[in-house]
């Protein structure tokens, strides 16, 4: 139980980011009171939570009905979370972890970021979505160890809460750059996590691969 939680707190704090968000929570947020920055940030937070606990209790039910196992899943997740990885060592953004131009352009003429672009798809994007199948899927639906993962995904959400509250200080102490050297090493823990879950994957599709 130990390892699932540490594992967990790694993947979720590398996925979710709470630091890298803080840029882009000030940038859709500019021109907003301080208050108005606080209700935005409980607003993004909560519906992102909602959302990522609905999909970590019903994704596995979802993808037996759709007939996917658990080892694609963590090949195509693996493949997913390898492609975010590559963007967070290369301080670069895309679909994966943040907006794109047509997407900025739309929250622009919003009065309301928190649902978009906020909770989706910047929190819970495709990355984080994946995450909690893939650690919901190692409970092997162990009702605590779902809980641990649940638990954990909430702190980390928390966690992302207090940096949005805390934005303008973080952006004054730690500039755009220490922000992307952040994201650089989670970036690297990132890759050889999704490493991890394409061998995983690999092993239980073709066994005959890692045991000869």
């Amino acid at each position: 139980m130990t390892e699932l939680f540490v594992s967990a707190a790694l993947t979720f704090l590398v996925i979710i980011d709470p630091i890298g968000n803080v840029p882009i929570f000030v940038g859709v947020t500019q021109g907003r009171s301080q208050q108005e920055r606080r209700a935005i940030a409980i607003r993004a937070v909560t519906v992102a939570a909602v959302t990522l606990v609905i999909f970590g209790v019903l994704g596995n039910y979802i993808l037996e009905f759709l007939g996917i196992t658990l080892a694609a899943l963590r090949i195509a997740g693996g493949i997913l979370l390898l492609l975010l990885a590559i963007d967070m060592v290369l301080a670069r953004q895309s679909g994966l972890r943040s907006t794109t131009e047509t997407e900025d352009r739309e929250a622009e003429h919003k009065d309301d970021v928190a649902v978009f672009p906020l909770a989706i798809p910047l929190i819970a994007g495709p990355g984080a979505m994946t995450s909690v199948l893939l650690m919901v899927g190692r409970t092997q639906h162990d009702l605590a160890g779902i809980a641990v993962v649940i638990g954990v995904m909430l702190g980390v959400l928390l966690v992302t809460l207090v940096a949005f509250f805390s934005a303008s200080w973080l952006m004054d102490r730690l500039g755009l750059t220490g922000v992307n050297v952040v994201g650089r090493v989670l970036g690297i823990v990132l890759a050889a996590l999704a490493i991890q879950n394409i061998v995983d994957g690999l092993g239980k599709s073709f066994p005959v691969l890692l045991h000869g």
